[in-house]
């Protein structure tokens, strides 16, 4: 573990760990707003629930391919080391986000439009693959012992910062334009924006200091998936329920609403801004209590609500009623805040030091691109198959079982032994 002998190199740290997680979550976050209008552009149908099927289709994608950078960018923290990795990271994520916000659409281009669409998303999906779980990594071998909690939630407090950044510049816009000037080029303005961000995170990971790393493999790879498969496994399930309730609330959501419930865009954008705040709150808090109370009580209490409250929180967010609605989705933020808190720091507790770049990109990977980044997709589906508008919860609360299984049978506490950097 790294000293962090002043203030001023704390947080020069906390922000390097934060600000890729920033712009790789306002992407998403900015394609999830206008996946209505994607769709449209991109993929035309007769059908707007086929449209919206091929947007979503072509964002699940992305996240397909994600154990893929999870291993490219795992295998460079392990054998060049964490510094190196956050640094190609965020030069890599900036590429395809800007190029989206300068595509011709279908009407343009015809079928090139939506399959280069695709190729943008898979190239993100890679570039993304290792951002997260090197920044995590990075911000809790750097922590005080009794602090990694703390230090290790920023990682997604800036997930969320890029995302309610992208949901204010949405917000934004829908409030200021007409939904003609959104459908024909405002759409592309927070694309273009995302320049910025990356600009940002490029030069606040200039020059941070050296990892401090003693543990690494001359074949992270080889061990991952040999010596250490059983922990890829329990790390994969124990990030399920928080991977799945997390786009369910703040990505799938904003669609639901428009979609199934026809409220507006600006109304749905406007409610999932304020419950992504309140969650901003409660990531520190949750970190705070699982450095006093451990990490498994955040995480049972965390998966339980998650699998026992979706299809009533479902019930509230098809209510109609906007006060019901926030309620609905202020359950689901509750509990992903509390799995936040508990799974930050064990999901780097729990790998050994050797391989933890790249075990850790693996298991957070197939979790958050099989099962969280599918999930917008697969609620689309449920209820376009089944015409059950509360069928999306009973998803979200399958992978809250399993979250709670592997914690409360198969995980050992954490928060209380060195961690070996």
């Amino acid at each position: 573990m790294t000293t962090l002998s002043t203030p001023r190199n704390t947080t020069r740290v906390i922000l390097a760990g934060l600000i890729g997680n920033v712009m790789e979550w306002y992407d998403f976050a900015v394609y999830g707003y206008f996946a209505t209008v994607i769709g449209r552009l991109f993929f035309p149908s007769s059908n707007p629930t086929a449209s919206l099927i091929g947007a979503f289709g072509a964002f699940a994608a992305g996240f397909l391919v994600r154990p893929l950078g999870g291993l490219l960018f795992g295998r460079i923290g392990d054998r060049v080391g964490r510094r190196k990795a956050l640094q190609l990271s965020v030069m890599a994520m900036a590429i395809p986000t800007v190029l989206m916000g300068l595509l011709p659409t279908h009407r343009q281009i015809g079928i090139a439009a939506p399959i280069i669409v695709v190729l943008l998303r898979l190239i993100q999906g890679v570039s993304v693959g290792g951002e997260y779980t090197s920044s995590v990594i990075f911000l809790t071998e750097r922590a005080p012992d009794r602090k990694r909690g703390v230090f290790a939630i920023w990682g997604l407090w800036g997930s969320v910062a890029g995302m309610l950044l992208g949901s204010g510049i949405g917000d934004l816009l829908a409030h200021t334009l007409s939904a003609e000037q959104l459908e024909q080029w405002g759409w592309r303005i927070p694309f273009l924006f995302g320049a910025l961000v990356a600009l940002t995170g490029v030069l606040l990971r200039h020059g941070i200091g050296s990892d401090g790393v003693e543990s690494t493999s001359e074949a992270p790879v080889r061990e991952t998936f040999g010596r250490y498969r059983l922990q890829v496994l329990r790390v994969m399930a124990l990030n399920i329920g928080s991977s799945v309730g997390y786009y369910a609330a703040f990505v799938y959501a904003v669609s639901y609403l428009e979609d199934i419930d026809h409220f507006s865009q600006s109304s749905s954008l406007s409610l999932n801004t304020s419950v992504m705040v309140v969650l901003l709150v409660l990531f520190p808090i949750a970190a705070w209590l699982s450095d006093r109370i451990g990490r498994k009580p955040m995480l049972i209490t965390g998966a339980s609500l998650l699998c026992f409250g979706a299809l009533p929180f479902f019930g509230l967010l098809h209510s109609g009623d906007p006060q019901q609605v926030w309620r609905g989705e202020l359950g689901l933020t509750l509990a992903v805040a509390l799995l936040a808190g508990g799974k930050n720091p064990a999901n780097v507790e729990l790998m050994p030091a050797a391989v933890r770049c790249t075990g850790l990109a693996v298991a957070f990977n197939v979790a958050e691109g099989y099962f969280g980044g599918t999930t917008p997709l697969i609620a689309t589906w449920l209820i376009a198959t089944t015409g059950n508008p509360l069928l999306p919860g009973a998803w979200v609360a399958a992978s809250g079982l399993i979250t709670l299984i592997t914690i409360a049978g198969f995980t050992r506490e954490t928060a209380f032994r060195p961690i070996k950097a």
